[in-house]
């Protein structure tokens, strides 16, 4: 089998590294620390790549990206340790609108004019996507929102908000913009440094409603679980390389300490964790779609095998690097938070394994 990229994917994966190459780690630091904790004009750059078009079929304005193209510019932008919400703020929302029907406000999310997020999570009910306390109620020849959802990614950045709320009994999705009636935001900041928050929306009117039942949302939960799976291959290769290059530099008792074979035995390890890591994401996304409960079990099994590896290179890493480590003067700071970020997004490791095991 041939494994080579082909042009096409080699010149997205060239791109997304001269993109990210100028963001070092003050500059992510900084960017992070911005009100929104993003940068609107960078947002716009990375959709004129054609990097958001990559998630949406040709026919809906986008490229037709695979999900082998989609993975392969998530691990560049992880290994580049990069800041950009790709995943949450371009695929999932091309997604969802995509397969929602949403044609007219698609568009705005390929182009970067219309930054969108998913508020889905609602307290006491862990990772689960059916909604409870958010309710729906017919209102004339539209709907109005009222409850309350948390973890929503991207809360201060976002133009609009797909909203999962309880209607009749089934889980719906709706369309909320910024600045609706009704909608409050109290924002926080997550360990990567990104802005979440928690959103309360009071008879709050939806624009719109999307076409999408539970069975749509699983299958999409599936391609965005494949995605963090991808990213965090990304960030694992760069923290493995910057321990090499770390302990090739760090002297103790007049030497460098990766002489150690201590040292030696546990990078060995990290090293064959970062390619049975990346193995079992080419191996899932690979995987034939067309089987739906097939896909989704593929894809929860590389999140849940590849969450637990890199989080352990991850770990390692800092353990070698001392104290310092952990802050965020230096990359492996950045990239390790990050990491416990995306292996709990749609899922931390026991819950993906927990679907794993019973679907297999």
């Amino acid at each position: 089998m041939n494994f080579d990229l082909s042009e096409e994917q080699q010149m997205f994966v060239t791109s997304v590294e001269r993109f990210a190459a100028p963001i070092d780690v003050e500059a992510r630091r900084k960017l992070r620390l911005s009100p929104s904790g993003y940068d609107r004009a960078r947002w716009q750059s990375l959709a004129e790549m054609g990097l958001i078009a990559l998630a949406a079929n040709e026919a809906a304005g986008g490229m037709g990206g695979s999900a082998v193209d989609l993975a392969l510019v998530l691990e560049a932008i992880g290994k580049a340790n990069a800041p950009d919400p790709l995943l949450e703020h371009g695929i999932l929302p091309a997604l969802l609108l995509e397969r929602g029907g949403a044609g007219d406000v698609l568009e705005g999310v390929l182009s970067g004019k219309t930054t969108a997020t998913l508020a889905w999570a609602e307290r006491g009910q862990r990772y689960s996507l059916k909604a409870k306390g958010m309710k729906a109620d017919a209102a004339g020849d539209g709907f109005t929102l009222t409850g309350e959802k948390t973890m929503v990614l991207g809360a201060l950045l976002a133009d609009l908000f797909v909203v999962t709320a309880d209607l009749a009994g089934e889980t719906a999705c709706f369309l909320v913009p910024k600045g609706a009636p009704g909608l409050e935001v109290r924002a926080y900041r997550l360990a990567d440094g990104s802005i979440a928050g928690e959103i309360k929306l009071t008879r709050t009117p939806a624009a719109a409603r999307l076409s999408l039942d539970p069975a749509a949302l699983d299958a999409i939960v599936a391609d965005m679980r494949l995605y963090a799976a991808a990213e965090m291959v990304g960030l694992g290769q760069r923290l493995l390389d910057d321990t090499l290059t770390y302990v090739k530099e760090r002297e103790q008792f007049g030497v460098a300490i990766g002489s150690f074979q201590a040292l030696q035995h546990r990078l060995v390890d990290c090293y064959a964790k970062q390619e049975q890591a990346r193995s079992m994401l080419y191996r899932a996304a690979l995987t034939d779609r067309g089987d739906a409960a097939k896909w989704q079990r593929a894809a929860a099994g590389a999140k849940a095998f590849i969450g637990e590896n890199v989080d352990a290179i991850a770990r390692e890493a800092v353990q070698m690097h001392g104290g310092m480590g952990i802050t965020d003067e230096l990359a492996i700071g950045h990239a390790l938070k990050r990491v416990l970020v995306l292996a709990r997004l749609f899922g931390d490791v026991d819950t993906v394994l927990a679907e794993y095991a019973l679907a297999a």
